[in-house]
């Protein structure tokens, strides 16, 4: 598993993973095995699903047009919305079934120092999902009761989504931080999107681009203009 260290500012720096679709596939076709899953496994299998349809929304949204009812489009947009802001957790849920990964960090940064932020990351990332663990299985539980009201409770489906989000997290930062061997190698091409950021937005847009073309990283560009400082 190879994850990187992003630069987003002139000191700061966030954890960034891409994941290929069939290792997604794997995991899920092995935890539907069970042939009668728990009430939290069939949760995990239900967020699968829900991660997966979210995706191709995210894949088509640049070619597709939105089209039928206002509940079609309506729920077109959530997906996408879903997708976008779910992929800074999809490391964490990787490195739950891991055992060592590779940091690529910008090489105008130390090796001690690279390791000292992710571990710092990983730290913060691990407090603040169990926090949040706990307050959304309790709102879970209490959305429970709404299911006395006729139709679809949407209010329980979406604290089960955040629930198993961050359960998952948890699991996977604990795992990055314990029992998992990381290795190191810089990265030139991560150096450049520090020195993209302090560039004029169109030039910053292509430099960003080519950095995503030289890594490989579809997704990098919009990951990079929704955590980078702005500029003014």
């Amino acid at each position: 598993m190879d994850v990187y260290l992003v630069p987003v500012g002139p000191d700061r720096h966030e954890l960034y993973c891409e994941v290929p679709d069939e290792i997604d596939d794997q995991d899920a076709a092995a935890e539907s095995t069970d042939a009668k899953p728990g009430f939290f496994r069939r949760l995990r299998l239900r967020f699968r699903e829900m991660l997966a349809e979210a995706e191709r929304e995210r894949r088509q949204a640049r070619t597709t047009r939105v089209e039928g009812g206002w509940l079609t489009r309506i729920k077109t947009r959530v997906m996408r919305w879903v997708a976008e802001s779910i992929a800074e957790q999809r490391l964490l849920w990787h490195l739950r079934s891991q055992t060592e990964a590779c940091l690529y960090y910008p090489d105008d940064l130390d090796e001690a120092r690279a390791v000292a932020v992710l571990k710092t990351q990983l730290k913060s990332d691990f407090e603040k999902h169990r926090f949040w663990l706990a307050i959304d299985s309790l709102l879970f539980i209490v959305s429970g009761l709404l299911a006395l009201v006729p139709g679809p409770n949407f209010l329980a489906y979406y604290f089960a989504f955040r629930l198993v989000g961050h359960y998952l997290s948890l699991r996977g930062a604990r795992n990055g931080l314990s029992g998992f061997e990381w290795k190191t190698e810089k990265s030139d091409a991560l150096s450049e999107l520090r020195r993209a950021i302090g560039l004029a937005p169109d030039a910053r847009d292509r430099r960003v681009h080519e950095v995503a073309t030289r890594l490989r990283l579809e997704h990098l560009p919009s990951f990079f203009e929704r955590t980078a400082v702005p500029m003014s």
